[in-house]
């Protein structure tokens, strides 16, 4: 791994999409590591981010400290433990581009039930329940675990239920910040905290925590109605874009 400019050409972008993502606009984030992928491998992109995913996590959790769901964390935060673990155990059976096709799939045709469908009527409003939050806590676990693309099925479950932006953002920050935590133990495992990696995410760790603080920012200036109109639209194109990495990667096109 070189610290050349073409490393800090794709890693900066990366890293400030990945904070305003953390900061609230969930969805950027998972255009980071095809970004960072450009210049390290997958593998190395993943574990570059991981210690700032956590710096990342200790701005929004403060930010947003009086500002979440409790039922949300207590319904999705026993499936998300398991299915992290089912993704460390099952991560060299499961391929990666079958996981991001399916959740893609899915995120796709959730936007845009929503987007089309609730534009004529006013939107169902949901609430947490343990059976849909074991479900989708499990997907975001192990998606997280397997193709870190946990957010879409966190903001499946959550979305629906209309929460104040900030309550929204920060119930994901805190349920993120736990899950990025428990992902250490595996990583540690893999043996994917080298010098060179540490190395690299202590360079651009003031990047992070910087674009986390804009992203926070943003959200709070951001009317609701806008806000999640903005959300389901990033939801929409993440979909999009998963299925396409997803085709991709099972090479169903070039």
């Amino acid at each position: 791994m070189t610290f050349d400019a073409a490393f800090f050409a794709a890693m900066v972008p990366a890293v400030i999409l990945m904070g305003l993502s953390k900061g609230g606009f969930a969805g950027l984030g998972l255009l980071s590591l095809p970004l960072m992928a450009l210049v390290v491998s997958p593998v190395t992109a993943a574990a570059i981010m991981l210690p700032l995913l956590i710096a990342q996590d200790v701005v929004t959790v403060w930010s947003y400290r009086r500002e979440f769901d409790r039922r949300n964390l207590a319904t999705l935060a026993p499936g998300a433990f398991i299915g992290v673990l089912a993704g460390y155990l099952l991560a060299a059976q499961v391929s990666d581009a079958a996981v991001g096709l399916a959740v893609g799939a899915i995120s796709i045709g959730f936007a845009l039930r929503r987007m089309l469908g609730d534009g004529r009527r006013e939107p169902v409003v949901t609430r947490a329940r343990w059976g849909a939050g074991s479900l989708w806590g499990f997907v975001c676990g192990f998606t997280s675990m397997i193709a870190h693309a946990g957010g879409p099925p966190f903001q499946i479950y959550v979305m629906p239920q209309r929460l104040p932006p900030a309550v929204f953002v920060g119930t994901g920050a805190i349920f993120f910040a736990a899950m990025n935590l428990v992902k250490v133990v595996p990583y540690l495992a893999l043996g994917q905290f080298s010098a060179a990696n540490l190395l690299a995410s202590a360079a651009l760790l003031p990047v992070a925590v910087a674009a986390t603080f804009a992203g926070v920012w943003l959200v709070r200036r951001v009317p609701a109605e806008r806000f999640y109109v903005y959300i389901y639209w990033l939801l929409l194109l993440v979909g999009l874009k998963l299925v396409f990495d997803g085709l991709h990667g099972l090479r169903l096109f070039a």
